[in-house]
């Protein structure tokens, strides 16, 4: 507080002229060569820390929370003055974001916040019902955690919350991994509704939030390929895809994954639904080519990897990885065969892995016809300022023999 008894105005974060071009261009990434060093040092800055962003005209740009010693140093929270970041702007953001997914789903089951597109950046979370799974990946969400927890409470009837902060992202904020219950108790388990049915995930062992409820649109289209037919689906995780097949009413459905416990989940969600499937474990890519070798055919394949590619310098060898395993997909379809590719990995642009598909189609002497071109679902809304929001791409495709 200042003599007067005003709250003591936050510090400066002042960057280098015309840099401030793309903020007020609507995205919120401030990186560490666009910051004036000289007139305020980011080294002054204890991690985490808001500062007032100002241009070098003195034009105030907005109020963002600080990352001194990453790449993007800082992300814009809020471009009122009379808002700086605080409980109460948490609160507002997360009713503007509840509105959204209350107008999309009857239940409560969604991603309830998605970083950047919400208004949040360094911030997810999951909705599981009455529990709520949160990872903060920088520095600024780290440190309003308490207010975060604050924040879901007052506008949920949240019962628990968790963070599942054990995510590559946060060691480029120099962050600890660790995954904490704010009442001292992290489930093994959570339980998630989609389109209809009931499923089990691992937690506390398992990958992200959970579940991934990007995917939730394009496993509800994948129905009107499957009945009655032959479903493989690789990297399957926990059986989403292979679960919404057999709903659909897939003759036969194989998930394969490396992990024992997730298809364990899968095969106990398939029972409490009354549905069916069988299980492979091992890794992908193996695990196809014996299939292969054994002559086996499905009648639609699903590719839903996890990010090849994660770095700019990983495109070549990412992109190489995405032909092979669509060329092993397409070696196990049928004479006229649905083949669903799936990419993650936002370096991969939607064009690439078009190119991928094509690419292995020749190889195995295709004619491949893309149906549907699919995205990330609704609660991920895409920021239009910002393109990192947008990085999933589902296609799906008619193979024939040419």
């Amino acid at each position: 507080m200042t003599d007067t008894g005003e709250p003591t105005p936050l510090p400066e974060l002042r960057l280098k002229r015309g840099e401030e071009r793309r903020i007020e261009g609507g995205h919120l990434w401030i990186f560490s060569n666009e910051v004036d060093t000289d007139a305020t040092p980011l080294t002054a800055f204890t991690p985490g820390a808001p500062a007032r962003v100002m241009s070098a005209r003195d034009k105030f740009l907005g109020y963002a929370c600080v990352s001194p010693h990453a790449l993007i140093c800082a992300r814009l929270l809020g471009r009122d003055p009379r808002h700086p970041p605080s409980r109460s702007l948490l609160v507002h953001r997360l009713q503007v974001a509840l509105a959204l997914r209350e107008r999309l789903y009857a239940r409560p089951y969604y991603r309830l916040a998605y970083g950047e597109s919400d208004g949040l950046p360094g911030l997810v979370l999951d909705r599981y019902d009455d529990l709520v799974v949160g990872q903060a990946t920088t520095a600024g969400m780290e440190a309003l955690r308490a207010e975060v927890v604050a924040a879901v409470r007052r506008v949920l009837p949240v019962t628990q919350f968790v963070w599942k902060n054990d995510g590559g992202a946060r060691e480029l904020e120099g962050l600890p991994a660790e995954v904490v219950a704010d009442d001292g108790t992290v489930p093994e388990d959570i339980v998630v509704e989609e389109n209809g049915l009931r499923c089990h995930a691992p937690l506390a062992r398992g990958q992200k939030t959970g579940w991934f409820y990007d995917q939730a649109a394009n496993r509800r289209a994948l129905g009107r390929y499957v009945a009655g037919r032959r479903v493989l689906d690789v990297f399957s995780y926990v059986g989403a895809w292979g679960l919404a097949a057999s709903a659909a009413g897939a003759g036969e459905v194989v998930c394969v994954d490396a992990s024992a416990t997730a298809l364990a989940a899968a095969t106990r969600s398939a029972a409490d639904n009354g549905l069916q499937l069988a299980t492979l474990e091992g890794d992908a890519f193996d695990v196809l080519t014996r299939l292969h070798a054994a002559g086996e055919r499905f009648d639609v394949v699903v590719l839903d990897p996890p990010a090849f590619i994660k770095r700019r310098k990983q495109i070549p060898k990412g992109e190489a990885a995405y032909r092979r395993l669509n060329q092993l997909g397409l070696q196990l379809l049928a004479r006229d065969g649905i083949l669903v590719s799936c990419s993650c990995s936002w370096h991969l642009a939607p064009e690439s892995l078009l190119a991928a598909i094509q690419k292995a189609a020749r190889h195995t002497g295709r004619f491949v016809q893309v149906l549907e071109a699919g995205g990330q679902a609704p609660d991920h809304p895409v920021h239009p300022a910002i393109p990192e929001t947008r990085y999933l791409k589902a296609y799906f495709c008619r193979a024939v023999q040419e």
